[in-house]
């Protein structure tokens, strides 16, 4: 990744953590190719809650592929910024890719990708073991609630429980970036509340940077800034003056 100077202290309390322009994404070609995303710019800000809302195929999680090393774009550019430091994600290579993913972004799927045989605490020890300063496992599951869980495997914990394992497991190397896939896809409503609240209290507490893929517009409420996407474009951008907390919210 080629990364520029630093800018000054002065200028780093609003620095952008990403910044994306013209991005686009094209699979295939000619007339069977799909334009996932056509010319999108944004900025996102350190510390910053925003949420990804949108019908299926508007481009979300291609956006948050990409922002999270994932994937690559067709044409644009996008840039991460981290103590700092500024660096390209469009043409890094994988071994760069893998760093940056490895090191500074943590992600949470719809999906918990545990492993069963394993318990709470195993299951986040697998990322401790690879990380440079992590957070204790134990602190990481007390964090997302938790913290009388530790011993229990996958397979005794309820849904809800395992989504927080996971973010626990997204969380416990101290990352820079949380980006979230449809976390509450596969819960009702009142466990994705409890799984928004852990995502909610890591914003909050430890200033993780994060962004939230969701179809369900109420949790919208939470966040600091909403963008809405349709057909590979932000249509719609909101700021929320008033947050509502995750246990306010209902869907």
């Amino acid at each position: 990744m080629k990364s520029a100077a630093p800018p000054t202290d002065a200028s780093l309390a609003n620095e952008p953590v990403f910044v994306a322009r013209g991005l686009t994404k094209v699979y295939g070609e000619g007339e069977t190719a799909v334009h996932a995303l056509r010319g999108v710019d944004l900025d996102i800000t350190r510390g910053e809650f925003v949420v990804l809302l949108g019908a299926s195929g508007s481009g979300k999680s291609t956006l948050l592929n990409i922002l999270g090393g994932l994937d690559s774009a067709t044409s644009g550019s996008a840039v991460w910024t981290h103590e700092g430091q500024v660096h390209e994600l469009i043409g890094a290579g994988d071994a760069e890719l893998t760093r940056y993913r490895r090191e500074h972004v943590g992600f949470v799927f719809q999906f918990y990708n545990l492993i069963p045989s394993l318990t709470a605490r195993e299951n986040v020890s697998l990322v401790t073991d690879l990380a440079e300063d992590p957070m204790d496992a134990e602190a990481a599951l007390a964090l997302v609630g938790l913290g009388q869980r530790v011993n229990h495997f996958i397979s005794q914990l309820s849904g809800g429980e395992q989504q927080r394992v996971a973010i626990a497991r997204a969380i416990a190397k101290r990352p820079a970036v949380l980006l979230c896939d449809e976390p509450t896809g596969a819960l009702d409503s009142a466990t994705g509340v409890m799984v928004l609240q852990a995502i909610e209290r890591v914003n909050r507490e430890l200033g993780t940077t994060t962004v939230v893929i969701t179809h369900n517009a109420p949790i919208a409420d939470m966040a600091d800034r909403v963008l809405r996407l349709g057909d590979g474009r932000i249509v719609e951008t909101k700021v929320n003056d008033h947050k509502l907390p995750a246990s306010d919210l209902s869907w």
